[in-house]
């Protein structure tokens, strides 16, 4: 798959080649580089800089922007944000649409013209409404998207800045440390312990190792040490990139449709796919009953065939796909008000659903303004060169940022100047040393190597330590009075790092290697106090059903400090240490029973997450950290915040725009109201809908004419349809809020059945009225038959969109004067001049006093099945609960 440069060929351009090197060439003059030598990982670093017209220092901002027009934004080919042409276009793929559009063509070649276009405007007219939702929910997506893109450090005119990574150009020189997402492909200039994780392209597990210098024109992507590649991510240390390929030239882009994540099916995707199954059954049922039916009583066979379509539309909930958009659009525009981010809108209902988070301490818990409280030697004392020594380490490192070195920058500046000192080299920090150290020169000329990190893995390099009686060897005394005070310190609240030094005379690179025979010098500690309002943002998250358990890396004794402080539970603790030791079957028992996971490897998150998840709970895992990736994409939904590393946030389902539990809440609520008001819309769509189409399929049987003609049902279809509109913005019970909820389509089917049977025999009730007692003859009972149905399937919105009863609730305005609207529209439709279209005759004021009179008795018997219904379902969930948790407790005691 390498990317080989030429020049392009007299009779077309290489469009897929990286043209900016084919064109500098070109302009430069110079003798163009073979197909088996002219990799651009196999070119000389100042061969390649001068064919990209570039230097170490990086462009100048003109040339950028000039190189910006010429190769376009570094990103792949977008197919999401599609031409509202294409959306536009996209709605009539309906095979029910097609369908009626051809039955319309062949009604008005048989001479029906009337007929034809009327169903045509009908069905114009219903696609339209559709695209207007589904557009302008797609362009609000597209807007919030905006407000997440991501960052890189680019040198420009001499100076590093930050850039949007889609701006990023060939020849830009990029600065990359643990954490970032690599924006480009390109060479290294310069690495310090630069360590690769390339599993999106490679698959490997394992980070590759990648150091400056050339590799074989035909290595594969593996060999390519001295190469990055975009979409790969930096695990530890740092480098400086050339770029030398944007956007669609990139290896990621070659292969991006094999590498594009696939992100498991959520349960609302599911539910929402077999909701899909069930009506397609029952809508091909009735469709190839009726047809064949009505050809049997010898009726015509164009409307018959009509009759039978617009049963399957009437029944066909095709504004679903829609409503979903225009309500998850308006509910990721509501959270984006509340400081939530929504990347992927699926996510909205896991939100929702969640009733366990997972979460780190530090800045959702505390307050993430951490500060430095001491700098002591040995034997607790303050220590000014403690301080001098951490405050070297923190300022001079050029790796992963952090609270601790901003916190030490930050601390009062006591002892000598840190110009007194320059810096020589450092050993960036990784994950599994958890240490850093920086080199100095002082003023004597003396190497003086400083490491800061965990103080048990700061001891692992110690073979002194530093008294006030000068260097002693390091033995157990020691080691047992340094664990007392990090105990003691740790048990106060305090984050303590332990600090190590050692002079070399003469030495100019240092590596990991050089980490031995350090003495022990003192300790840093760190205070980062309970967030404000944090144990009632606690307490609301309880309310709503979420349990929350912290998982962290800090020691047993400061969680279990804050967990006291905030009013979590402090006694159930499992450490790293101890869930290293567990089973699989053992872990999936052990971590329901656990509030605190501490102590925790990187590794050991996702493991956790996934235990978690096989006991059934929907788990949301908050982390902004390199490690919490696995972890994030393990989770339900992955919750991240905008100062979060690259990978972090690029794994996230949810960015917070502020590291507070209480944004988190109000999201919740959000995906809540998100999820019920979708609901809403296929409550609606599976009773009335449902029952009235159903008894019109049996009435066609057995009436010696059809109850409505096919224009009749898709008018009154698409005039049901317009108050679903407002279903987005409409108010949601508070009650609805307090708990997860999930998609259940046994609970569909059941609530189908139960409101179908409810209106099909209000159906039946009207079809005895018009026929035994006002004589209707064919165009009145069709025009009663319509104004009855519809306005039964409007009355029903106010029924099933509340669980409580009906006059309790209020709809949101918009929605209650859309229902209003088209409900007198129903009544006047009879009497109004165009009516003769459609075959409505006016009816007398009885029929229409007879007609409300039924829906107003159908509107309080509903009342009164939804009641019934939601109590059945209230105790059957309590029965289902008390269950599992019996099967739960008698499967913890067994393992």
């Amino acid at each position: 798959m390498g990317v080989r440069w030429r020049y392009p060929h007299a009779d077309r351009r290489e469009w897929h080649q990286p043209l900016h090197v084919v064109l500098m060439i070109g302009e430069a003059g110079q003798q163009s580089v073979s197909p088996q030598d002219g990799a651009y990982w196999s070119i000389e670093t100042n061969d390649l800089l001068l064919r990209l017209e570039t230097s170490v220092s990086g462009l100048a901002s003109s040339e950028a922007a000039s190189r910006l027009a010429k190769f376009g934004r570094n990103t792949l080919a977008s197919t999401s944000s599609a031409s509202a042409l294409a959306v536009f276009a996209r709605q009539f793929r309906s095979p029910l649409v097609l369908i009626l559009i051809f039955a319309a063509c062949v009604s008005a070649f048989v001479g029906d013209g009337q007929e034809a276009a009327i169903i045509g405007a009908i069905v114009l007219a219903s696609c339209v409404l559709s695209f207007t939702q589904e557009y302008g929910a797609s362009r609000a997506t597209e807007a919030l998207k905006q407000r997440i893109s991501r960052k890189a450090i680019v040198l420009r005119d001499g100076a590093e800045c930050s850039v949007a990574a889609e701006d990023i150009v060939p020849g830009d020189v990029i600065r990359l440390s643990a954490g970032n997402l690599i924006p480009v492909d390109g060479i290294i200039l310069d690495a310090r312990d630069f360590n690769v994780s390339e599993a999106v392209l490679t698959g490997e597990t394992f980070p590759a190792v990648k150091t400056p210098g050339r590799s074989a024109p035909d290595a594969a992507l593996t060999l390519r040490t001295n190469a990055v590649f975009t979409g790969t991510s930096v695990r530890s240390g740092t480098a400086t990139v050339l770029a030398a390929a944007t956007g669609t030239r990139t290896e990621f882009a070659s292969i991006a449709a094999a590498l594009e994540r696939q992100i498991p099916e959520t349960g609302f995707a599911r539910g929402i796919r077999l909701f899909g199954y069930l009506m397609t059954e029952i809508m091909l049922a009735i469709v190839i009953l009726v047809f064949f039916a009505n050809l049997m009583l010898h009726r015509p066979l164009i409307e018959s065939m009509l009759f039978s379509l617009a049963l399957a539309v009437g029944l066909t909930p095709e504004l679903l796909p829609a409503i979903i958009s225009v309500t998850l659009a308006r509910g990721a525009r509501a959270m984006a008000a509340n400081g939530v981010i929504v990347r992927r809108l699926d996510a909205i209902e896991n939100l929702g659903s969640m009733d366990l988070l997972c979460t780190d301490k530090t800045g959702t818990l505390t307050e993430g303004v951490i500060h430095l409280d001491g700098w002591l030697d040995v034997d607790g004392n303050p220590s000014t060169d403690i301080l001098l020594w951490g405050r070297l380490n923190a300022t001079l490192q050029t790796g992963l940022k952090n609270p601790l070195d901003e916190a030490i920058a930050g601390a009062p500046r006591e002892g000598a100047s840190l110009a007194a000192f320059t810096k020589v080299d450092e050993i960036p920090y990784d994950f599994i040393r958890k240490r850093l150290s920086v080199v100095v020169r002082d003023k004597d000329a003396q190497n003086l190597l400083i490491t800061k990190g965990a103080v048990q893995n700061v001891l692992e390099t110690c073979s002194f330590v530093r008294t006030a009686k000068g260097l002693e060897p390091l033995n157990e005394m020691h080691r047992a009075a340094i664990d007392e005070k990090f105990r003691r310190w740790s048990a106060d609240g305090y984050r303590v790092l332990g600090l190590a030094i050692r002079r070399f005379e003469s030495q100019k690179t240092f590596s990991r290697k050089d980490e031995i025979e350090l003495a022990f010098a003192g300790f840093l500690l760190f205070l980062d106090p309970p967030k404000k309002g944090v144990k009632e943002t606690l307490a609301e998250l309880a309310q709503r059903g979420i349990t929350v358990k912290v998982i962290s890396g800090d020691n047993r004794y400061v969680a279990a400090h804050l967990a006291q402080a905030i009013g979590l539970r402090a006694d159930r603790i499992m450490t790293g240490e101890e869930l290293s030791k567990l089973t699989k079957s053992a872990l999936f028992a052990g971590v329901q029973h656990t509030d605190l996971f501490v102590e925790i490897d990187p590794n050991q998150k996702e493991r956790i997450v996934q235990a978690l998840r096989s006991r059934g709970r929907v788990v949301g895992y908050l982390g902004d950290g390199i490690n919490d990736a696995p972890a994030l994409h393990e989770a339900d939904i992955g919750i991240s915040v905008d100062s979060a590393v690259d990978v972090a946030r690029e794994a996230a389902d949810i960015i917070l725009l502020k590291q507070d539990l209480g944004v988190l809440v109000r999201g919740v609520d959000d995906g809540r109201k998100t999820f019920a008001n979708t609901m809403k819309y296929i409550s609606i769509t599976t009773s009335a809908n449902f029952g009235n189409m159903i008894s019109m399929a049996v009435a066609s049987l057995f009436l010696p004419f059809l109850p409505l003609l096919a224009k009749q049902i898709l008018l009154n279809n698409f005039l049901s349809d317009v108050p679903s509109l407002a279903i987005a913005s409409d108010n949601v019970d508070p009650d609805q809020l307090h708990r997860p909820r999930h998609w259940d389509i046994r609970f569909v089917r059941r609530f189908m059945i139960s409101f179908g049977l409810v209106s099909s025999l209000f159906d039946f009730a009207t079809f005895t009225f018009l026929l035994f007692f006002a004589h209707a003859a064919e165009a009145a009972f069709q025009t009663a038959w319509f104004v009855e149905s519809l306005l039964t399937e409007l009355a029903i919105v106010l029924i099933v969109r509340t669980h409580r009863v009906f006059w309790a609730s209020r709809p949101s305005p918009l929605l209650a004067w859309l229902t209003l609207a088209v409900g007198i529209i129903a009544i006047m439709i009879p009497y109004l001049p165009f009516a003769a279209w459609f075959g409505f005759v006016p009816l007398p004021l009885p029929v229409l006093a007879g007609l409300v009179a039924i829906t107003a008795l159908y509107l309080l018997t509903s009342e009164a099945t939804k009641r019934w219904f939601f109590g059945q379902e209230r105790r059957a969930r309590k029965k289902l609960l008390a269950g599992q948790r019996s099967f739960l407790d008698r499967l913890v005691a067994k393992v």
